[in-house]
């Protein structure tokens, strides 16, 4: 294993080093690191291999260098006298030369942060990042997610229709993991944050705009064991090891069985407040095993293959973070968030 692992990274330290250009690097990026690439691939594969762990080790070291190696590597950009000349010929700001340094302009929006550090945190996992539209069809919305016409999760109320019975606005991200399923094969593991829109009352832990994470893994042998380690995982990496979680069964018609995960309420730690509605806890999303029908809606083998399916409040995981105690302030004008900087 030692011996392949050493002469791929020869080989793409020697291809990356000839790139002249940025995008024969982005070839070679996509060539290695991206959803169909070679250390995919050959992640898949360790599963057979006599030591699993310790080649899931050293493909992480290979990844880790073939990541610094495209990263840092400089590309060489010729400038013509024309093109020069036309860079100078624009208007330049006037600088007060009394000044020694600018001030920083801006910052992420704390929504944007917290996406981004789920991101990095499932992508050093070997997940893909994925997309979907966020006018979607009743039949990745609802139907391929085992919701009938008749389910009570087709209230009228709850979904903002563009072209009824037709097109919506999605109103889950679990959406776009049934046009994963239907247009990837397995085994995957795959992560997506997104948009989703329900016509909600707008309070101070509710919106009709709102945001959800979600990850999905399809896979032989998948267990309940792989979907609360992973969650336990993410609720570490974010709130820190303190972090007070419980799992509790519940309902949720794409997966069987179902576990909503709670956290104990950052605003009252557990003694009851109008943000946790007096609970002491908060719900912050909904997970499970993925379940068989909506696996044979998109033509995958239950008998062959499993998978766990999670998606979690977003605007709450921001809020839990930076102790926001209004969904609101993430959504309105008023910058009343400080900076996480």
């Amino acid at each position: 294993m030692n011996q392949k692992l050493d002469q791929i990274l020869s080989n793409y330290q020697q291809q990356i080093s000839n790139c002249r250009s940025s995008s024969d690097l982005e070839k070679i990026r996509i060539e290695l690191l991206g959803r169909h690439g070679l250390l995919n691939q050959l992640f898949t594969d360790i599963k057979s291999s006599p030591d699993p762990k310790s080649a899931g080790q050293q493909l992480n070291n290979l990844k880790h260098k073939l990541e610094n190696l495209i990263k840092n590597h400089p590309i060489n950009t010729t400038v013509t006298p024309d093109a020069l000349k036309a860079k100078f010929t624009i208007n330049q700001p006037i600088i007060n030369p009394k000044i020694t340094s600018l001030p920083k302009l801006g910052h992420l929006h704390p929504l944007t942060q917290t996406e981004r550090q789920l991101n990095q945190l499932f992508q050093s996992l070997g997940f893909s990042i994925y997309d979907g539209p966020v006018i979607e069809t009743d039949e990745f919305n609802f139907e391929r997610l085992n919701v009938p016409s008749d389910h009570p999760a087709r209230d009228m109320q709850d979904s903002i229709y563009i072209q009824e019975p037709k097109y919506l606005l999605r109103t889950q991200t679990s959406a776009i993991e049934a046009r994963l399923l239907s247009q990837e094969k397995p085994p995957f593991r795959v992560a997506f944050p997104g948009t989703v829109y329900r016509n909600e009352k707008v309070n101070r832990s509710n919106h009709f705009i709102f945001h959800q994470y979600q990850a999905v893994v399809v896979d032989k042998n998948i267990t309940m064991k792989d979907l609360i380690g992973t969650m336990d995982l993410m609720f570490k990496t974010l709130y820190g090891p303190d972090v007070v979680v419980r799992y509790r069964c519940k309902y949720y018609p794409e997966v069987e069985p179902g576990v909503g995960p709670d956290m104990q309420c950052f605003s009252c730690h557990g003694q009851g407040c109008p943000l946790c509605k007096g609970a002491g806890w908060i719900e912050m999303g909904g997970s499970g095993i993925i379940h068989p029908k909506v696996l044979q809606k998109a033509g995958i083998d239950p008998a062959v293959w499993r998978g766990f399916a999670f998606g979690m409040g977003l605007d709450r995981w921001t809020m839990a973070k930076h102790h926001f105690t209004d969904i609101r302030t993430l959504m309105g004008g008023n910058l009343a968030y400080k900076p996480n900087l």
